[in-house]
């Protein structure tokens, strides 16, 4: 099976407000209220879309989710590359778990 390797970063110029926007969007966002009182978790695209995580700026995806983030990272003028991957057992294992498309 094939899968989709996305590499992203930001440019320099890029404001942190703009970044940290990103962030909580992409990846979602731990918080909590009153205190530390209340902790919830805002979810972000990624919590719906089955992934491998690399290391920073750098996933896997299944074929059919992949558009759904190259979209995301255009609205945020990510520079970002993508090329096809064979998957290991392991990772299909992992992209085919509740795909949401």
């Amino acid at each position: 099976m094939l899968g989709k390797i996305i590499v992203f970063k930001f440019s320099k110029k890029t404001n942190q407000k703009s970044l940290n926007q990103f962030c909580k969007k992409f990846y979602g966002q731990e918080t909590s209220s009153h205190g530390g009182k209340y902790h919830y978790r805002r979810k972000g695209l990624l919590d719906n879309i089955p992934f491998i995580k690399l290391i920073g700026g750098v996933i896997i995806v299944s074929n059919e989710n992949s558009d759904k983030l190259i979209q995301f990272l255009k609205d945020y003028d990510a520079e970002f590359f993508v090329r096809d991957v064979s998957l290991l057992p392991e990772d299909e294992d992992i992209l085919s778990k509740t795909e949401t498309i």
